[in-house]
């Protein structure tokens, strides 16, 4: 079990605005009825093993970063500062639950033992997809902003007609609560109260938009309105997203509805890295979320229980430099597609139409063949 640092914390006033947590960004511990039952197995050990995570997978994101700015990938979307949200949830779910994420969702991706190659491949341009959903229990990345909540709730809608006892979550970001496929998608799972959780990566930024303009109030004061249970979370608290991705799924494996968490936290980079997030964003704001650093305020907890730091961060480099180099290993050997991939897989089965249109491109592509050899 946990234990309680030196410096508990039980006077926090938790006001109307108040996130739930369990460490704050000095790495105290604080009270927090409502989460801590759901993570009283997370020890120091535990605790260890989730900062390996999230040092991981932000070497993976700056690895990511450096190959497209490389010419290796044409586009990659940052999840730097997002690392807790991302590890506390994915590794609170069950292997039978159904993940729906977005483009940003690489962490997620890690926890479920999606190999580098794959989670490479569609941001290459090598192929359209980068990995089999069925293989791992996580659908493709959704560039579309909102369309994965629709694909969710029809899910979860199908466990709860065959009377499973697994989940579905939904990854998005405050921006795509403003479109209209979100506010669908609850719509649906509530109404067939469906088992389906809604997690929300508040990361202020919607591009170049503040969050501000997409709503006057909390972000999961509108899952409210649909009928959704809500826990609004520090998103920079592994520990708490873990508990409260924990408490919702639970709600709704027992038939109770669908539920949403809103965990606030910050994309410390550009929305991907064809974005310029100093044309939009002060320079003091960066400066404000750095000091609530989730890998931070773990080791400083960690630190206060009396951890091996200097052994841990070794640890912690060996696993990310060994993830890293595994990138770095599939974009050298990752084949390129045949231009003849183009008509692969568009339907299910082969017909006239299809034929004619590839014969049609091959025909296009050889008198390309022809010009060179007349003008040679």
């Amino acid at each position: 079990m946990l234990t309680v640092s030196p410096t508990f914390d039980s006077t926090a006033d938790p006001g109307p605005d108040a996130l739930l947590q369990i460490v704050g960004p000095d790495g105290t511990r604080h009270l927090c009825p409502e989460l801590d039952p759901w993570v009283t197995d997370i020890d120091a050990d535990a605790l260890e093993n989730l900062y390996i995570d999230m040092v991981s997978i932000r070497r993976l994101d700056a690895e990511g970063t450096a190959l497209q700015r490389q010419g290796e990938l044409g586009l990659w979307a940052p999840l730097l500062g997002q690392e807790a949200a991302q590890i506390g949830s994915g590794r609170a779910l069950e292997n039978d639950d159904f993940i729906f994420p977005s483009y940003r969702e690489h962490g997620v991706a890690y926890c479920r033992g999606v190999a580098p190659s794959d989670l490479l491949r569609m941001w290459r341009g090598a192929a359209p997809s980068g990995w089999n959903p069925y293989e791992v229990n996580m659908a493709n990345q959704q560039i579309v902003i909102g369309a994965q909540t629709l694909h969710a709730a029809g899910y979860a809608m199908g466990l709860r007609f065959d009377g499973s006892s697994a989940a579905a979550i939904t990854y998005f970001g405050d921006g795509a609560t403003s479109q209209g496929d979100v506010s669908e998608a609850m719509v649906f799972a509530a109404s067939y109260q469906s088992p389906l959780v809604f997690f929300c990566q508040n990361n202020q930024w919607a591009i170049s938009e503040p969050v501000a303009r997409q709503t006057t109030g909390h972000i999961a004061d509108r899952a409210a309105g649909f009928g959704l249970a809500t826990w609004r979370v520090d998103g920079n608290d592994v520990i708490a997203v873990m508990a409260a991705t924990r408490a919702a799924l639970a709600h709704v494996r027992t038939g109770s509805g669908p539920a949403f968490i809103e965990a606030l936290t910050y994309r410390m980079g550009a929305h991907t890295t064809a974005d310029d997030p100093t044309r939009y964003r002060d320079a003091l704001e960066l400066e404000e979320w750095a000091a609530k650093d989730p890998l931070d305020r773990v080791a400083a907890h960690l630190d206060g229980l009396g951890s091996d730091m200097n052994a841990l961060k070794v640890r912690a480099d060996d696993a990310a430099e060994k993830l890293a180099a595994g990138l770095r290993e599939a974009i050298t050997s990752m084949p390129d597609p045949e231009v003849s991939d183009l008509f692969a897989h568009v339907y299910s089965h082969d017909h006239a139409g299809l034929d004619e249109q590839r014969d049609f491109h091959q025909r296009y592509l050889r008198s390309f063949e022809s010009t060179a050899e007349a003008t040679a």
